[in-house]
């Protein structure tokens, strides 16, 4: 059956020829212009399919098309499927189901395995979880404090970071025991274009060191030594080169855990003869309270984690050598507890 002679409004011919001239268009898009401007122009269907190498069949498909619907009827349709809506209940169903977690033995869903139990679709399982923010394959520990005097202890220490005694000193002081001093028995190969820096996985133990440090919250200046054993004797003597490194009788305040070794007859003993020297004892498991962690944490991924020592002098000098190149340009962390609704009231600290 004949559909008639194809008439081309000016526009029509006009959008059609800058669909066949346009290069960035789909090969389709532009064949399918070229077919309705043939056509208008007399062209045969012989003509036509030999010049664009296509069957009547489909000349006859689109010149129907654009009889129709005229440009719009040039577009591609495709069926696809239903479009999918999340609902409150579905979003619920997935939810609790997460929440109470696997019943096959495993720990955590996947949105594959949680998907094949609801029979539904892993991407809806991952929009969800996406949405709420959940995701079960990440987990993160905490230490609650059983300290009963968790919050006076708190305030004290906070008070210390926030408004310090005027002309005092303040140093966050811990050691850092059991450092290892490991030696590769392979040599490392260097980071290279779309390779990351490779160690062996064989190693050979020297020995352990303890590192002390004493964080000077004012400056950000470390203080540090280096010894065999953590002990009360060491901590002791660690506290005299804190001392010794400020001007005589300035009042020293010491922010230090709950380590046996901190609390002995000997500290008494040192703090009874330097009335100046102060030390204040963060909460049980509370570690976050003393500075000196963050910067242990720095130390730990710029020295120790990648490092090769040969001996542990060799990793006692890379220790101090590191302490003295951060000194050159350090500055003090802005610590700050950031949960406003929590926030701990800090205690003025007063002279002794």
């Amino acid at each position: 059956m004949g559909l008639g002679r194809i008439v081309l409004a000016p526009p029509e011919r006009r959008e059609l020829k800058r669909r066949a001239r346009k290069r960035s268009l789909a090969v389709e898009i532009v064949k399918r212009a070229e077919v309705i401007l043939l056509l208008a122009s007399g062209h045969s269907y012989r003509e036509i399919r030999e010049r664009l190498d296509c069957s009547d069949e489909y000349i006859r498909e689109w010149k129907k098309r654009f009889q129709e619907e005229r440009l719009a009827g040039l577009d591609s349709r495709y069926r696809g499927s239903q479009r999918r809506t999340r609902t409150a209940e579905g979003e619920a169903r997935i939810l609790e189901a997460t929440r109470q977690g696997p019943t096959d033995g495993t720990t955590h869903w996947s949105s594959y395995r949680l998907a094949k139990k609801l029979g539904i679709s892993q991407s809806s399982v991952s929009r969800v979880w996406r949405h709420f923010g959940i995701q079960p394959h990440r987990s993160r520990g905490y230490m609650a404090s059983d300290d009963p005097e968790f919050e006076a202890k708190a305030a004290d220490i906070i008070g210390l970071y926030i408004e310090p005694p005027a002309n005092a000193a303040i140093f966050c002081v811990d050691e850092k025991s059991a450092i290892q001093a490991l030696d590769r028995l392979d040599p490392v190969l260097p980071l290279s274009p779309g390779r990351a820096e490779r160690h062996g996985f064989e190693y050979f133990r020297h020995g352990t060191l303890s590192l002390y440090a004493a964080l000077d919250t004012r400056t950000g200046d470390v203080i540090g030594k280096t010894t065999a054993r953590h002990t009360s004797v060491e901590f002791v003597d660690f506290l005299g080169k804190i001392v010794a490194s400020q001007p005589t009788g300035r009042e020293i305040h010491i922010v230090a855990d709950n380590l046996s070794a901190h609390k002995t007859k000997s500290v008494l003993e040192f703090l009874n003869a330097n009335p100046a020297v102060r030390i204040h004892y963060t909460p049980t498991y509370s570690s976050w309270l003393n500075q000196v962690e963050i910067w242990f944490s720095k130390i730990q991924r710029d020295v120790i984690a990648r490092g090769i020592f040969t001996s542990k002098t060799d990793l006692s000098r890379k220790l101090i050598r590191y302490i003295k190149q951060y000194n050159k340009t350090a500055t003090p962390f802005r610590w700050r507890y950031k949960n406003v609704n929590h926030r701990i009231k800090p205690i003025h600290s007063t002279s002794l």
